[in-house]
C-alpha cells in the first residue's frame, strides 16, 4: 500500500469531530475514481491524493459545534436532542408552506433545505406561478421579518444595501441601513438590474455584512436571500453572474400547476390568499439553533470524498465552460446535512447527496446551453460516479 491510499484509509477510519461536522468510520474505502470526458486544462486529471486533500478540506469547513460522536452513527445526549429539535421543526416548516404552495413538494422541500442549511435560495421560473408567494411563506413561517426589493433596470447599489447621509444637526455623516438588513430578504426578478447593482449583494451574501464608506456593518443573523428570476429568454433581463450564481446553495422552479391544482387556486385555496392565515413554527432564535444542529449531522470520510468527486468531474465534463467550485462542494455537504435533518436522521447518506446534488450543482455550471445542459450533466454525472456504500 503506498502513501496515498494508505492515507484514504487512514481518513476513512478515523474517528474524530471537526469544526461541526462529525466524522465518524466507515470501514474500507471503495470510492471509485470517474473517468473524466476530458482533461481539464487547470488542475489535470482528478487522482486519489487530489480528491482526499480536497475531502479533508471540506469535512473541516463547518462552522464549530459542540456535540460529541459516537460510534453508531449518533451525537452526545445533549447533541442528539438539538437534532431532534431541529428534524421536528423540518417537518413544521415543510407541512407550513404545504397550505401555501400546492402541488410543488420540489420546491417546498429546496426552501426549507435552505432555511435549515444557512443557504440562499434561488428561484427560476415564469411569472405567476408562485415565486414570491413562497418567499413570503418561508419568511412567515420562520418568524422572521421579510425586506423586498423588487429589481429593475434603475436599481441602484445603494438602494439595496443602504447610503451614507450627512446630518447638518451634527455635522457627520450617517448610514442609514437598507432592505439587505433584513433576517429574510426577497429580491424579486433579480435579474432584471443591471450587473452593478446585482454586485451589492456579493459582500452581503457571502460575508454577512455591508461595507461604505471604510465601515462594515453587519447583518442580522441568521440571514437569507431568496432571490426569484425570470427565465434569460424573456425580454429586459440580465445574465446573473458566475459569482452572483455561485453564492446560491440551492436552485429550484416551481412550474405549472396541474389541473386539480390550479383549480383549488382559482377558489382562493392557497397561493397568496392563504398568507393571511400562516403563523409561525419558530422564532428566528430557534431557527438559528435548528441551523446550527444541521451542522453537526455527521459526515463520513467516504461521503466527503463522494461529493468531492462529484464535483472535481464536472470541471472535466463534455460541454461545461466553469465547474462546480470548491465552494459549491462544501454547501452540497450542508444540504445534504438539512436532507438528512428532513429525512429524521442525524447521519448523511449517499442518498441524501444524490437528493440535493442537481440543485446545488446544475445552476453554478456554465454550458452554451443554459440550465437544462446543466440538470442533464449533474444527472449523467450521479449515474456514472461510484457512490460509497451506506
Amino acid at each position: 500500500m503506498n502513501g496515498v491510499p494508505a492515507l484514504g484509509f487512514a481518513l476513512s477510519c478515523l474517528v474524530t469531530h471537526v469544526s461541526g461536522i462529525q466524522i465518524l468510520p466507515n470501514g474500507a474505502d471503495n470510492v471509485g475514481v470517474m473517468e473524466p470526458a476530458r482533461i481539464a486544462e487547470q488542475g489535470g486529471p482528478p487522482n486519489r491524493g487530489d480528491r482526499v486533500t480536497e475531502a479533508r478540506a471540506l469535512v473541516t469547513s463547518a462552522r464549530p459545534a459542540t456535540p460529541e460522536v459516537t460510534a453508531d452513527h449518533g451525537a452526545s445526549e445533549s447533541g442528539r436532542s438539538r437534532i431532534d429539535g431541529a428534524i421536528v421543526l423540518g417537518r413544521e416548516l415543510v407541512a407550513n408552506l404545504s397550505h401555501v404552495l400546492l402541488g410543488t413538494p420540489g420546491a417546498l422541500t429546496a426552501a426549507a433545505i435552505a432555511a435549515l442549511s444557512g443557504g440562499h435560495l434561488l428561484i427560476e421560473d415564469v411569472p405567476g406561478v408562485g415565486k414570491t408567494v413562497l418567499a413570503r411563506a418561508l419568511a412567515l413561517s420562520l418568524g422572521a421579518d421579510l425586506s423586498r426589493v423588487q429589481g429593475h433596470p434603475d436599481l441602484l447599489p445603494s438602494d439595496i444595501t443602504g447610503i451614507s447621509v450627512f446630518s447638518a444637526d451634527a455635522g457627520t455623516w450617517e448610514f442609514r441601513p437598507g432592505p439587505v438588513f433584513a433576517h429574510v430578504v426577497l429580491v424579486d426578478e433579480l435579474n432584471r438590474t443591471p450587473p452593478r447593482t446585482q454586485a451589492a449583494l456579493l459582500e452581503t451574501m457571502e460575508e454577512q455584512q455591508v461595507s461604505v464608506d471604510g465601515e462594515s456593518y453587519p447583518l442580522p443573523h441568521p440571514h437569507l436571500v431568496i432571490a426569484t428570476q425570470n427565465p434569460l429568454s424573456q425580454l429586459g433581463t440580465y445574465p446573473l453572474v458566475e459569482s452572483q450564481l455561485d453564492r446560491f446553495a440551492l436552485a429550484t422552479a416551481i412550474g405549472y400547476p396541474d389541473a386539480e391544482t390550479e383549480a383549488q387556486l382559482v377558489l382562493h385555496h392557497g397561493g397568496k390568499f392563504a398568507l393571511s392565515e400562516l403563523g409561525p413554527v419558530c422564532t428566528t432564535t430557534g431557527w438559528l439553533d435548528a441551523q446550527r444542529a444541521t451542522e453537526t449531522v455527521a459526515v463520513t470520510p467516504a461521503i466527503a470524498e463522494y461529493v468531492v468527486t462529484l464535483c472535481r468531474a464536472s470541471r472535466s465534463a463534455a460541454g461545461v465552460r466553469l465547474g462546480a467550485s470548491p465552494r459549491a462542494a462544501i454547501w452540497l455537504i450542508r444540504a445534504a446535512q438539512a436532507h438528512a435533518i428532513l429525512s429524521a436522521r442525524s447521519y448523511v447518506t449517499p442518498d441524501d447527496v444524490k437528493a440535493v446534488a442537481t440543485a446545488c450543482l446544475a445552476h453554478r455550471l456554465m454550458t452554451d446551453e443554459g440550465v437544462e445542459r446543466g440538470v442533464v450533466v449533474v444527472r449523467g454525472l450521479l449515474e456514472s460516479t461510484p457512490a460509497p456504500r451506506p
